[in-house]
């Protein structure tokens, strides 16, 4: 894993996130609130998991600081997730150029609520979770908007390698 292979990931996930809430601009507000199905109930609760999670890594990693896990409550509207979102990504690139290669070795240490211990884990590897944790919920998101009868396109990384954008 090197820094440049990260950033094509967080790049990619990026890409995908934008193609994403050009579908979620079509929602009615009861459509992006409304309980539909999967782990988190509703496309907001979904997205805020995913940014609240991707935030949350960047900050165990050395990035900006997030403070407690973000809560869905707090973002009533797509703008307000997409806004947040603009500023995580922000953060994301800033906090990705400051690295090198070698320093993706570096071992950070972390819990999370449902862990019975720390652990450790390489800075790249972790990083590397956060943007597959980002991939792993699009799906989600995918299926929660054709439940709603929207298309959201395809995003999948082939597309956006093969400069079909």
């Amino acid at each position: 894993m090197t820094v440049t292979d990260l950033e094509r990931l967080y790049d990619y996930g990026y890409w995908a996130n934008r193609k994403i809430f050009a579908v979620l601009a079509q929602l009615t507000a009861d459509q992006f609130t409304q309980n539909v199905a999967g782990s988190y109930g509703s496309l907001r609760n979904t997205l805020v998991h995913i940014l609240s999670a991707e935030w949350g890594w960047l900050e165990r990693c050395g990035g900006a600081v997030r403070g407690p896990a973000l809560k869905a409550e707090d973002f009533q509207t797509v703008d307000s997730l997409v806004d947040a979102w603009t500023l995580v990504e922000a953060h994301m690139s800033t906090f990705l150029a400051s690295l090198t290669d070698a320093g993706l070795l570096r071992n950070i240490e972390f819990t999370l609520p449902a862990m019975d211990r720390a652990r450790v884990m390489r800075l790249g590897d972790l990083m590397q979770h956060g943007a597959n944790h980002g991939v792993h919920h699009r799906g989600q998101i995918a299926l929660l908007l054709r439940v709603l009868g929207y298309v959201p396109g395809n995003f999948d990384l082939l597309i956006y390698d093969s400069g079909n954008r």
